[in-house]
């Protein structure tokens, strides 16, 4: 009997942060009942985090078991040789209404090391921006681990960290080693590898509820940080109705399609596709049958589904592995 495949959504996994706020259920239409809900992870994989399919004859199944049943079709036959039946990448949105913490994350081969996890490259695009929203990218100039160390003791580390102004449609690569944060008033979409390790460095003397500060990890992060400048800010077309290229890095590629009629989707059965709503409306036609997603909405789409249409007025991400 030939199993159906079809577009796979999954309950929102909510997180609760000191940074967080209510713009995820505002803007988002997250399910969300906290005044600080930081991030709501779209899907995932991470032990303790994993997503339950939401929708279809699957609904309630884990993404895990899954694959386990299905690894090339939902995975595909490259990412299922590269990965086994990991998978690979996170997909999350987040609102912060506080600053978050100046940190970093390891690269594959000292995450792989310290803690037998991925390392964590991610993207960041813009969805929503206050008029004074920035956030942190790297070093002004080129720094050391002894100027950085001498400027964390004096709390003088914000002068020597490079602070970019940002926008709604901004994109940013945030390779692993780069020292960042996201700042307050903004909502944006965040794509990684599959990891949850983060180095914090300085977290603006906060204290939580219970009057507590969190862990900071400054041993730990001194072999880890790219002391360079860095660019990683990313320019792109909006051609529309074709996918506009965003970032594309060994770990994955995401697009931006300015959908405004109908595009036919085609692909080869070697990588499943992500789709992330960042703007307006959308459907999917699969096989005679329709799909409908709105802002907020992520989906994915099984490497077995190889052509399809979607249609509607939207601005859709669209990840892959290349």
């Amino acid at each position: 009997m030939k199993t159906s495949f079809y577009p796979l959504q999954f309950d929102a996994i909510l997180k609760d942060r000191i940074w967080g706020g209510e713009k995820l259920k505002s803007i988002l239409h997250k399910p969300i009942t906290s005044h600080i809900t930081g991030e709501s992870w779209e899907i995932s994989t991470v032990e303790g985090d994993v997503s339950l399919v939401s929708n279809g004859a699957w609904k309630g199944k884990t993404l895990v078991e899954l694959i386990e049943m299905f690894p090339d079709e939902i995975l595909g036959t490259r990412i299922h040789q590269q990965f086994g039946k990991q998978f690979p990448l996170l997909f999350k949105y987040l609102d912060a209404r506080e600053d978050l913490s100046i940190q970093v994350h390891p690269n594959d081969e000292l995450a792989k090391k310290r803690h037998n996890t991925f390392g964590k490259t991610e993207m960041w695009y813009v969805m929503q921006a206050e008029d004074d929203a920035r956030i942190i990218l790297g070093f002004k100039e080129n720094s050391n681990a002894t100027e950085y160390l001498e400027n964390l003791k004096n709390k003088s580390l914000l002068s020597i960290l490079d602070d970019v102004k940002v926008n709604e449609g901004d994109v940013f690569l945030l390779e692993t080693g780069t020292v960042h944060a996201i700042g307050a008033g903004i909502v944006l979409a965040e794509i990684q590898q599959t990891s949850d390790i983060t180095y914090r460095l300085f977290d603006f003397d906060r204290v939580d509820a219970q009057g507590k500060t969190r862990d900071l990890h400054v041993d730990l992060a001194l072999d880890a940080i790219n002391y360079n400048k860095v660019e990683a800010k990313k320019d792109y077309s909006k051609n529309q109705n074709q996918p506009n290229v965003l970032v594309d890095c060994p770990y994955f590629t995401t697009n931006l399609i300015s959908l405004v009629a109908s595009m036919n989707v085609h692909a080869t059965g070697e990588t499943f596709m992500v789709f992330m709503c960042v703007e307006g409306n959308f459907e999917i036609e699969y096989e005679n049958l329709k799909y409908q997603y709105k802002l907020g909405d992520t989906i994915l789409i099984p490497a077995s589904m190889k052509s399809f249409v979607i249609r509607g007025k939207a601005s859709i991400l669209q990840i892959y592995i290349s």
